[in-house]
Parts: structure tokens; C-alpha cells; sequence
């Protein structure tokens, strides 16, 4: 069974972070969603999150996918933690999925230097934040082993992207039949 590690700081996007959640657990994808500091986190929209665990808890390894929710001033919150780049740097080192979304990839990926050289998307205006990289328009990117996405609006279509990688498009698409997609 893949594992996919859920990452929320105070101030995360709600619809950015649940919507993976539910659809990778739907596609029987293994989720833990650790709170930053904390098991009880509070979203930008003011909706309150009780984690599965607090992120100093969990394993810094072996995670198939990462999955980072952006929101303000959650991603400022994520970006500064040394323990959440060090998850990030694990992960996206040995090959595995680095998921973000929003803000996130401009602001906690961008710092890291993971998005050199890669086709990225970020919310409109954030670009600014990571100068260096050269974000598109689409909604959702993947580039190798990076999956990137604008914003709330496109939470679905980052859900659907993270379990074609970590299992099939036809998972993604049977996911998407049930949920009426």
C-alpha cells in the first residue's frame, strides 16, 4: 500500500489540503495528515483540523508521496520549518512524489532549489516569491517527480494527478467516476 504524508501548518488552504486527503483515501492510498507543532490546526478559512498526528511524530522517510496545501500564511508557516524541508528533501531525493499546491510551490519548494530547471505551477501572484522559477499557467503540472497545481480551484485535478502517480490513471479515473467528477 502506498504512503502518502499530509503536511498542515496554521493558516492552510481547507479545500487544498482535504481534497487530496479524501480522494487518495478513496484510491486506498495510506494517509497520515501531521500537524506542524501541533495535532490541532486551524485553516485560513478558520475551520479547525485534528491531525491523524503532530508532524515531529512521524517518520522523516519512506513516504511515497508529500503533499503540501498552500493557503497564507500556512505555506509561510511550512517554509519555515527545518523539519518539513528535511521531509521534503528526504522525499524528493529518493525519487519520490513532492506534491504542492497554491502558494506552496513558490513559497516551500521554490527556497529549496527542487524546482530548478522544472515546469511548475503556482497561484497567480506568488511567483514573485520564487523568482528563479519559471512557473506556467496550466492548472496542474507534474514534472518528473514533482506535482504542482494554481489553487482551490484545481484541488480535484491535483488529487486525481498524485494517485495516477502513485498507482494508475485508471485508479484516478474510477476515483473520479464515483465522486462524479
Amino acid at each position: 500500500m502506498k504512503k502518502a504524508l499530509v503536511i498542515l501548518a496554521d493558516g492552510f488552504e481547507e479545500v487544498e489540503a482535504l481534497t487530496p486527503v479524501d480522494f487518495l483515501r478513496r484510491a486506498g492510498v495510506s494517509v497520515t495528515v501531521a500537524g506542524l507543532g501541533t495535532e490541532k490546526v486551524m485553516g485560513s478559512h478558520k475551520i479547525r483540523i485534528h491531525c491523524d498526528c503532530a508532524l515531529d511524530t512521524v517518520d522523516t522517510e519512506g513516504w511515497d508521496a508529500v503533499v503540501l496545501p498552500g493557503g497564507m500564511p500556512g505555506s509561510e508557516n511550512l517554509a519555515s520549518s527545518e523539519l518539513v524541508s528535511k521531509i521534503i528533501m528526504n522525499t524528493y531525493n529518493s525519487g519520490k512524489l513532492v506534491c504542492a499546491i497554491c502558494a506552496a510551490p513558490a513559497v516551500v519548494l521554490g527556497p529549496l532549489g527542487i524546482l530548478k530547471d522544472r515546469k511548475a505551477v503556482c497561484y497567480p501572484g506568488m511567483d514573485e516569491r520564487a523568482p528563479e522559477v519559471r512557473f506556467l499557467s496550466s492548472k496542474v503540472m507534474t514534472d518528473r517527480n514533482i506535482i504542482t497545481a494554481r489553487g482551490a480551484g484545481c484541488a480535484q485535478e491535483f488529487a486525481f494527478e498524485i494517485i495516477t502517480a502513485l498507482i494508475s490513471r485508471e485508479k484516478a479515473d474510477d476515483v473520479a467516476f464515483r465522486v462524479i467528477y
